[in-house]
C-alpha cells in the first residue's frame, strides 16, 4: 500500500515555492526576447499575463481545497475529464516543468559567467544533481532551502528597483503601443510561463499544512506579489536600456544594473539570479516529480514512481527519474529553443484547468466539496478558457506542432498502458451517463403509468 506524503509545508514555505517557481526565467531571460515583439509595451504584456492566469489560479485553489493530494493539474483533470486526459495532462506537465527546470539552470550560469570564467552546461549539471539530492531528503527541507532563497533574492531584486527607479528615462515608454495590441498580445503568450510557478503550490498540496486556507492564500498572494515584481523590474529594465540594446542581451537586468548601480549592483543581480534560477529548478523538481507519483497511484503509470521512501519520507523514484530527464535535456537539447514549446503546452494546460472547474461544478459530484470557491462563477472560468486558447494562436506553428506531438504521445500511453489498466469515468462523464440514465428512467416510467391508465380504462 502506497504511503502517504507528510504535511509539513506552511504558509511562509508555499509562498516561497511559488515565488521561488515564478521569478526565475521569466524575469532574467524572457524581457530580452519579447521586447522584440511588443517594445515598451512588455510592461503591459508582464500585467496582462498576470491577469490571464488568475482564473487558472483561482480554479486550482478550489480544485485543491477540495482535493489536496499530489499531483496538482494531473488530479483535476483526471477527475473531471477522465483517465485519457488526465495522462495527456500528467506527462505533458511534467515534461514541460521539466524543460522550465533544465532552461533555468542552463539560462541561469550566463549570469553567473558574468564574475567568473566557467563551462555553462557542466556547471547546470551540477546544480541539477544538488538540487535532486535535496528534494530526496524531504519537502520540509527543500521548504527551507526556498524560504533562504527567496529572501535573499529579493532583497536584491529590490535594491535594483528602488536604486534603478530614479534613473529611469520616462520617454522610453512612449512607444508602448507602438507594435500594437498583437504584439503586445504575442509578448504576453511568451511571458505567460513566467507565472506558471503559481500553480505549483496545488502540485504539493498534499503536504501542505491546513490546506483549506493555505492554499489559497499561498496562491493569490504570491501571484499578486510577484504581477507587480515583474511589472517594476520591466519598467526598470525598460527605462534604463535602449530597446535595441535590450533585444540583442543575454542578461538583461545584468545590464540594467550596470547602467545604474555600477559593479556592485551587477554583484547584486547576479545573486540574485543565480538563487532566482536555481529556485526555480528546485521548485520544478519538487513539483513537477508529484506528477508521475500521483499518476502510478491511480495507475496511469507503474507503481514504483509511487514508493516512497521509509527513510525520507518522499517519492525517491519519481524524483530520480525527473532529476534524470533533466539531465538528459542539459546535455543534448537546445533548451531556450524549446522553452516555448514548454509554454505552448502550459498554456493549453491552464485552459483545461478552467474546463476541468466547469466539469466538477456542473457534474455535481458527491465528493467535491471544495473550502473556497471560485468567484464570478462560471464567467471567471470562461474568461480563463477562451483567453488561454487565443494565447496558444500567438505561440507560433513549431511550439504549436510540438505541443499536439506531446499530445500524441501520452494518447499512444494511454492507449498501450492506462486503458487495459483503468475503467474509471471522469465526473464529466459520469454526470452525463447518470443525466442520461434519469431521462432514461423517467420515460420508463412515464410510459408504465401511461400503460397502466390504459389498461384500467
Amino acid at each position: 500500500m502506497a504511503k502517504d506524503l507528510e504535511r509539513d509545508l506552511g504558509l511562509l514555505s508555499v509562498v516561497a515555492i511559488s515565488i521561488g517557481a515564478m521569478v526565475g526565467s521569466g524575469i532574467f531571460i524572457l524581457p530580452a526576447l519579447a521586447v522584440k515583439d511588443a517594445g515598451a509595451g512588455i510592461i503591459a504584456a508582464y500585467l496582462l499575463a498576470g491577469v490571464l492566469v488568475l482564473p487558472a489560479a483561482l480554479s486550482k485553489a478550489e480544485m485543491a481545497t477540495a482535493m489536496p493530494e499530489a499531483g496538482g493539474t494531473y488530479v483535476y483533470i483526471e477527475r473531471s475529464m477522465g483517465p485519457l486526459l488526465g495522462t495527456v495532462s500528467g506527462l505533458g506537465t511534467w515534461f514541460s516543468l521539466s524543460f522550465k527546470g533544465a532552461l533555468a539552470l542552463v539560462g541561469g550560469v550566463p549570469y553567473l559567467v558574468l564574475l567568473f570564467d566557467l563551462p555553462i552546461r557542466p556547471v547546470a549539471i551540477t546544480l541539477a544533481v544538488v538540487l535532486v539530492l535535496v528534494n530526496i531528503l524531504g519537502a520540509e527541507q527543500t521548504g527551507r532551502l526556498q524560504i533562504g532563497i527567496v529572501a535573499v533574492m529579493l532583497v536584491a531584486i529590490g535594491w535594483f528597483v528602488a536604486g534603478g527607479g530614479p534613473a529611469v528615462n520616462t520617454a522610453s515608454y512612449g512607444g508602448m503601443w507602438e507594435y500594437g495590441a498583437s504584439g503586445i498580445f504575442a509578448a504576453t503568450g511568451l511571458v505567460f510561463v513566467s507565472f506558471a510557478g503559481v500553480t505549483k503550490i496545488a502540485s504539493v498540496a498534499e503536504e501542505v499544512e491546513d490546506p483549506d486556507r493555505v492554499i489559497p492564500l499561498g496562491m493569490l498572494g504570491s501571484l499578486g506579489f510577484t504581477t507587480l515584481l515583474y511589472v517594476l523590474v520591466v519598467a526598470v529594465v525598460v527605462g534604463v536600456i535602449p530597446l535595441d540594446q535590450l533585444a540583442g542581451s543575454t542578461t538583461p537586468i545584468a545590464d540594467a544594473a550596470e547602467a545604474t548601480l555600477g559593479t556592485a549592483g551587477v554583484a547584486a543581480v547576479v545573486l540574485a539570479a543565480i538563487l532566482a534560477l536555481v529556485s526555480t529548478a528546485n521548485a520544478g523538481i519538487l513539483s513537477s516529480s508529484r506528477y508521475p507519483f500521483a499518476m502510478s497511484r491511480d495507475g496511469l503509470a507503474p507503481d514504483l514512481f509511487s514508493t516512497v521512501s521509509d527513510r525520507f519520507g518522499t517519492p525517491v523514484t519519481a524524483i530520480t527519474l525527473t532529476g534524470g530527464v533533466m539531465l538528459l535535456l542539459i546535455l543534448f537539447v537546445p533548451i531556450l529553443e524549446i522553452a516555448k514549446l514548454a509554454s505552448a503546452f502550459k498554456i493549453l494546460v491552464f485552459a483545461l484547468i478552467n474546463v476541468a472547474l466547469i466539469g466538477f461544478r456542473e457534474s455535481d459530484a458527491p465528493d467535491y466539496d471544495p473550502s473556497f470557491e471560485v468567484p464570478l462563477y462560471p464567467w471567471t472560468p470562461i474568461f480563463g478558457t477562451i483567453t488561454g486558447f487565443a494565447l496558444l494562436t500567438q505561440m507560433g506553428l513549431i511550439a504549436i506542432v510540438g505541443a499536439v506531438g506531446i499530445v500524441v504521445g501520452s494518447v499512444v500511453w494511454y492507449l498501450g498502458y492506462v486503458r487495459p489498466r483503468v475503467t474509471r469515468e471522469g465526473a464529466i462523464k459520469e454526470s452525463v451517463r447518470r443525466s442520461i440514465g434519469d431521462r432514461a428512467l423517467d420515460r420508463t416510467e412515464e410510459t408504465l403509468d401511461e400503460t397502466a391508465e390504459t389498461a384500467v380504462l
